[in-house]
């Protein structure tokens, strides 16, 4: 079974979440902080849709090193959040994992691979002094809209 963990479990990161525990194919867990990690202990997330309730009980926490490496991770927390939970990032990051950037704005990685003047090209703004690149690397990027 696939290890799925879903880092910035706010609104969408929790919508996520709830779809992918619901579905059962997955061990889905999700980090948060604040109001929304309280109330996900202790009610868990309830999804409502089309006219159903459904209620689902993920792991959660705040201590991304409890949940050991992922097979893939889902970043839903801002842009310019990342750089400042690198290293609670790491732990959930093994060998082959692979991070979908569900994220606002010009993601960090957005020239790799691009040729032509561009190519080579560091966005500072959002990977200042080049941490986020150099700690998990633009070959597990997976870019959604």
């Amino acid at each position: 079974m696939s290890r799925i963990c879903v880092f910035g479990a706010g609104a969408i990161g929790g919508y996520v979440g709830a779809r992918l525990a619901l579905k059962g194919e997955a061990d889905v867990s999700l980090v948060a902080r604040g109001a929304h990690l309280a109330a996900m202990k202790a009610s868990g997330l309830t999804l409502r849709q089309a006219g159903e309730t459904h209620v689902v009980h993920p792991k959660v926490t705040d201590q991304p090193s409890e949940l050991g490496p992922q097979d893939f991770i889902i970043l839903t927390l801002k842009a310019h959040g990342l750089a400042g939970v690198i290293d609670q990032l790491t732990p959930l990051i093994g060998k082959d994992t692979a991070i979908l950037f569900a994220q606002n704005g010009i993601p960090w990685w957005y020239f790799h691979g691009v040729k032509g003047p561009l190519a080579g090209t560091r966005l500072e703004s959002v990977d200042p002094g080049g941490g986020i690149w150099n700690r998990i690397g633009p070959e597990r990027a997976l870019g959604s809209v």
